[in-house]
């Protein structure tokens, strides 16, 4: 089995906290989807044990199919209306105080999805005002008002991944393009140059360092403020294979070099994912942030 394969440093024990069945029935009771399930995550016992989960809205199914993604790929339903309150009435049950909110991609919908991802927020603000929301979002095919269509509603954190370097896209992200994803960060620090910005990395798909390194300083170029890198591990034997596993001491040069370029913080790690601890990843730049933003 594939499993078997996997170096040490890639096997992680199931964790089963105390919380586990609170997010799982609060997210059955409201009909609700996570990435964590979604996109098979490994970290997902331990987040669920935490009492965190990250959202995923406008439904399973992806209008595209890359190559490395668990989530399914075909003809999505339509949007159901009520969603942004019950994923509010889910963060206030669970008691959270960052919430992170992502989306499959809806390229049949005039604006992606924006419209929804707004309402999203909003109606978390109304429900936990003291609340942080991150969002992490599609490429919106480009669309500079899709983009401002989420940046008007104040997410915190404003999240879109460029998943791997340029080189692999074709093969990897063949509905996506590199410069467009750059694009969608660099409109955000365009409208709202407060707001954080954040991407991320998947390793191990066959990129090389120089590339890895070219992506990073890319990022820094269109003002991204955070920057988290994991290894790729293939949901299925059925996608992409993995090229090869990186040690963790790579991984924490690479957040070295990162925090060199001007990141305000990275997280870098095989088990790392966008998503992974993200309220605690920001703790230490939010309160800067706030400042900067008159609170907000």
């Amino acid at each position: 089995m594939r499993v078997s394969r996997l170096p040490s440093w890639l096997k992680k024990d199931i964790s089963r906290g105390k919380g586990l069945f609170k997010v799982k029935d609060t997210l059955s009771e409201l009909g609700l989807n996570t990435v964590c399930q979604g996109a098979k995550c490994p970290n997902i016992g331990e987040c669920f044990g935490e009492g965190v989960a990250t959202f995923m809205i406008m439904g399973s199914i992806c209008t595209r199919n890359c190559r490395f993604c668990a989530v399914e790929g075909g003809d999505p339903n339509p949007l159901e209306l009520d969603e942004p309150v019950r994923i509010a009435q889910a963060a206030k049950i669970l008691g959270l105080t960052y919430v992170v909110v992502t989306s499959v991609t809806r390229d049949d919908l005039p604006d992606g999805g924006a419209e929804h991802f707004s309402k999203t927020i909003t109606a978390i603000r109304e429900s936990l005002p003291y609340s942080k929301v991150e969002v992490l979002v599609p490429d919106f095919k480009g669309s500079h008002d899709a983009v401002w269509e989420v940046v008007k509603s104040s997410p915190t954190v404003f999240s879109h991944n460029m998943e791997t370097v340029s080189r692999l896209y074709p093969r990897i992200r063949p509905g996506a393009d590199y410069c467009r994803s750059l694009n969608v960060l660099e409109f955000v620090k365009d409208f709202d140059s407060k707001i954080v910005t954040k991407s991320g990395l998947m390793l191990g798909l066959g990129e090389t360092r120089e590339e890895v390194l070219s992506s990073m300083k890319d990022l820094r170029n269109v003002g991204c403020d955070v920057l988290t890198m994991g290894q790729y591990l293939r949901p299925s034997d059925y996608h992409f294979p993995e090229e090869r596993f990186l040690h963790p001491e790579e991984f924490k040069e690479l957040e070295s070099i990162g925090k060199e370029m001007g990141f305000q913080e990275v997280a870098s790690g095989p088990f790392v994912r966008s998503s992974y601890h993200a309220g605690r990843l920001l703790e230490r730049i939010l309160p800067r942030q706030e400042k900067d933003n008159g609170g907000r």
